[in-house]
């Protein structure tokens, strides 16, 4: 038996803007991506909050997600995720109650604590520094989706009384512990910030308190994935992510560059360590090199799902990628 035929393939998408390109095309490339992924049989196509970061268009994520989700017919479309703390809970219960309302059970409401840009950026979002209220927040926040509401005398219109599946994000500890007290599913961003994966999702199961959300653990995992007809072709095409990673550690992020033949010279050694560790979580190559990529990594982590993200700078080879990491999942 295939082992990856047992686990669902979902897609974490950043609408990025790549060098030479616009937003509008970024936002062209993701609706097409998610049109051709649900015919692949993908679970969820979620989309990420960042801001002022120049080669990443999806800043506006609940009006993505509605954008999405009306050029697609049943894949669930989601945050991966709302960061939290740029928001006052009340306009994301009632962004997410119209998205919920229109879309009724194919919206996902993945939740961060991490701005998502820089504190120049955060303070334009209005959001307070010096304290982390997220726990607060978080909880006024699902209060807007009981019957009855928070019990503030406020109420989310639309929101109140709605379904919105709630999952909590993390790349450490934090957002582990507390999903675990409050019974939620959990994602781990493994796929930029692999160092605390293990101990996370260790600490998330051991500690997990059934609620009426979810009644065991729910673990998503975060990979890169980069997969071509060669395997030589997959790793020119992951370059591009690993120049975008690298502009990152130089604290001078950009938009996505295209692939180059190779890395050397471009990086000093230190660099290099840097970037392999953030990129730790990957399967790049062949399609049977990224099978064996992505079995090792549901193996090693117990996923119940794997979020895939390729930031591959040509559309037509991205659409490839994701296509034949559909294939993996079928019995061989």
């Amino acid at each position: 038996m295939n082992p990856l035929s047992q686990i669902p393939f979902s897609v974490l998408d950043l609408s990025p803007i790549r060098r030479g390109g616009t937003a509008a095309e970024s936002f062209r490339n993701t609706l097409a991506l998610a049109q051709h992924v649900e015919r692949w049989g993908y679970q969820r196509y979620w989309v990420a909050e960042h801001h002022g970061i120049p080669g990443v268009a999806s800043a506006a994520t609940a009006v993505l997600i509605g954008q999405i989700a009306t050029c697609t017919a049943s894949i669930r479309v989601g945050s991966g995720g709302i960061m939290l703390p740029n928001h006052a809970p009340l306009v994301i219960a009632e962004q997410f109650g119209t998205l919920v309302s229109l879309f009724p059970g194919r919206i996902d409401l993945g939740l961060g604590r991490a701005p998502g840009g820089d504190h120049r950026t955060a303070r334009a979002l209005r959001r307070n520094f010096g304290s982390d209220t997220f726990p607060q927040d978080l909880e006024e926040l699902r209060g807007y989706f009981r019957p009855g509401g928070p019990g503030n005398g406020v109420h989310a219109v639309p929101g109140e009384g709605l379904d919105v599946p709630v999952w909590l994000l993390g790349s450490s500890d934090f957002s582990a512990r507390l999903a675990a007290r409050l019974g939620l599913p959990f994602a781990f961003a493994s796929h930029f910030a692999p160092d605390y994966l293990h101990e996370a999702l260790a600490l998330y199961r051991r500690h997990f308190e059934p609620s009426a959300a979810l009644t065991k653990p729910l673990v998503m995992v975060g990979v890169n994935a980069v997969a071509a007809d060669t395997h030589n072709e997959a790793h020119r095409l992951f370059t591009s992510v690993q120049q975008a990673f690298l502009n990152l550690v130089r604290g001078t992020p950009g938009l996505l560059p295209p692939p180059v033949e190779s890395m050397d010279g471009l990086w000093s050694p230190i660099e290099r360590a840097h970037v392999e560790r953030m990129t730790l979580c990957s399967a790049v190559g062949s399609p049977d090199v990224v099978q064996r990529g992505l079995e090792a990594i549901a193996e090693s982590t117990g996923a119940d799902e794997l979020i895939v993200t390729g930031q591959i700078y040509d559309h037509t080879a991205r659409l490839r990628s994701f296509e034949l990491v559909a294939e993996m999942q079928r019995e061989k």
